[in-house]
């Protein structure tokens, strides 16, 4: 075995974009979607609201995921956003990290309209798809908001380069 100074999986062709996409950084959400067994999720920074009547949380995601197909066959959502205690699930949910039993048995959660929503999450939204389309090599989705609860804002999640940090 050789010590040597390089990360062992950086990219030896690092893609631009990608490392403009991780220095604008931002906080740490889920999106879930589904019920029973069919539940899926992902864990997404990649979003922007847009207030208005009706407002719109636009949220950019892998196309090849099992959550965009739920969306768009339940054309319902939850976002939720994690705080810092929340990271091992957000490493779950991206795929990072083992889930023994499944990524919705890491957390409690409970059954909305919208879908599954993460109990200890204070703000959260329920949303209904209204269009998705190919942006890049994701999926756009158009998620109308139907219901915002905003609570405390305690530790929020941020993730930047790569790396989670503390709010």
């Amino acid at each position: 075995m050789t010590i040597h100074a390089e990360h062992p999986f950086r990219d030896p062709e690092p893609d631009p974009v990608r490392q403009l996409r991780g220095r604008l950084g931002g906080t740490v959400a889920l999106l879930t979607s589904g019920e029973g067994v069919d539940r899926a999720g992902l864990t997404v920074t990649s979003l922007v609201v847009a207030a208005g009547d009706p407002s719109y949380v636009l949220v950019l995601v892998d196309p090849d995921s099992d959550l965009a197909d739920a969306v768009t066959d339940t054309r319902r959502a939850v976002l939720q956003l994690l705080s810092w205690d929340h990271r091992g699930l957000a490493e779950v949910f991206a795929g990072l990290a083992p889930a023994p039993g499944g990524a919705f048995r890491q957390a409690a959660f409970e059954a909305t309209e919208w879908g599954p929503r993460l109990s200890a999450a204070t703000t959260w939204a329920g949303l209904a798809l209204e269009d998705d389309r190919s942006v890049g090599w994701s999926s756009e989705l158009m998620l109308r908001l139907e219901r915002v609860e905003v609570g405390a804002d305690d530790g929020p999640l941020f993730h930047r380069r790569g790396r989670y940090a503390r709010g």
